[in-house]
């Protein structure tokens, strides 16, 4: 091993480097390759012993089941049109008025994320979403915004909603009941404060009128089988949730038996549909694992740790604000994974509950609204357009997020502390 000294300086140093690669992927170099080879650079350097990091990885095992289990099913919904069906079915119910469009793919948008998680919404629902506006002629950009933000403004309605809510609460997911009381107000307060204000910054554009029709999409009897599939899933990931059991098992198999249903009835080779699933991202998220127990392993936690038991001094609403404030701006320094990993093991470590830790959720759900950096779902919306031909910049991105995350991000913290005044919690 390496004299401790050196070590305290070269870990930290080699995990910032990492997720500052990551965030900025110079050469186009996917993230991936940034947090798995900064992670291997930890064990090579001894830095970090095997078994620590295999114990780590093996820690994320009820992530990577349930984001195996989202993304296959986003995928079949996507292959056998679901998300071009509800896309040109939110258009051509607009009936020509941008203003009702932007309403109508704003509640899809919340649908999905509630009950299919916001990678879906962000990376699946986008890119059908811009196909249909493109058929329609109308600025795309109000639209492909509404799949960015909605997908963190509703992303802990349930505990399914996002998988950084895995992260956050890894050790100690609230049953299904508990969630609703904590976060059901402030789901709603975030939705509908983030709908208000994008309908304020958009305006101009939402008053023109859609001068043409799109074809009417129907859903064949493999598309229906999915959606039934889906409704299933929900059912299950809702019963395990309520009984507080893990949530990534459940989904990952429910996912593999309706993905077998639906490729025996449409006769297909579901080992295509397996490849378009994003196994990067589980190898990302697991070399996150590490790089978190890495640092926490030197110690790093006593630093978060002493903030929070600060913060519990205050009075509770003010350390509430405080709280989820620093968290959702820090998520667009570091990315919500690594900060949800490093939020939930000092939760954990200090035995942190209650309001305190639903304002540290909040903030990592909520914070990535403010820049294309916050969170890897929304990093993978901006190269989803990219591939389509759409341009959103950092400083444009920002301009949009700097007014609707504060706004979405306070409107979540006045439900929270009302329902704590409420219930006790």
């Amino acid at each position: 091993m390496l004299p401790l000294s050196v070590a305290h300086i070269l870990l930290p140093s080699v995990v910032a480097v990492s997720i500052l690669m990551m965030l900025i992927r110079p050469r186009g170099i996917a993230e991936v390759y940034w947090i798995s080879g900064g992670a291997v650079l930890l064990v090579a350097l001894r830095l970090v012993s095997f078994d620590l990091a295999a114990k780590a990885i093996a820690r994320g095992s009820d992530v990577y089941f349930f984001l195996i289990g989202m993304m296959l099913l986003s995928e079949l919904a996507r292959e056998h049109g679901v998300f071009d069906w509800l896309s040109s079915v939110a258009v051509r119910s607009a009936r020509g008025s941008c203003s009702r469009l932007f309403a109508l793919v704003y509640g899809a948008g919340t649908l999905v994320t509630i009950f299919m998680s916001n990678d879906a919404t962000a990376v699946v629902l986008t890119p059908a979403i811009l196909a249909a506006v493109r058929k329609a002629r109308v600025q795309p950009l109000p639209y492909l915004f509404v799949c960015a933000l909605v997908a963190n403004a509703a992303s802990f309605v349930l505990p399914i909603s996002n998988p950084a809510n895995l992260v956050v609460f890894h050790d100690g997911m609230p049953p299904l009941a508990h969630w609703l009381v904590s976060f059901g107000v402030p789901s709603i307060l975030s939705i509908l404060s983030t709908y208000a204000i994008m309908r304020w910054i958009f305006r101009k554009q939402l008053v023109q009128t859609i001068d043409h029709e799109i074809e009417e999409k129907q859903l064949d009897g493999q598309a229906k089988l999915v959606l039934s599939g889906v409704a299933a899933m929900i059912l299950v990931l809702l019963t395990a949730s309520s009984l507080g059991k893990d949530l990534g098992l459940p989904a990952c198999l429910a996912a593999l038996v309706i993905t077998a249903a639906v490729s025996i009835k449409a006769r297909s080779n579901p080992l295509k549909l397996a490849m378009e699933v994003s196994w990067q991202t589980i190898v990302l998220v697991a070399g996150l694992f590490v790089m978190v127990d890495a640092i926490v392993s030197m110690g790093a936690l006593n630093l978060t740790q002493s903030a929070l038991l600060w913060v519990q001094q205050l009075a509770p609403a003010a350390g509430a604000l405080i709280t989820s404030f620093m968290v959702g701006v820090a998520n667009n320094l570091v990315n919500n994974l690594p900060l949800g990993l490093i939020a939930g093991a000092t939760l954990h470590a200090a035995h942190i509950k209650g309001l305190i830790a639903n304002a540290v959720l909040i903030g990592v759900d909520l914070g990535p609204n403010l820049s294309v950096t916050g969170s890897l779902a929304t990093i993978l919306w901006l190269l989803a357009l990219r591939k389509e031909g759409v341009e959103v910049g950092f400083w444009q991105f920002l301009r949009v997020g700097i007014v609707a995350m504060p706004v979405g991000l306070f409107a979540a913290l006045c439900g929270a502390i009302l329902m704590r005044g409420l219930v006790g919690q």
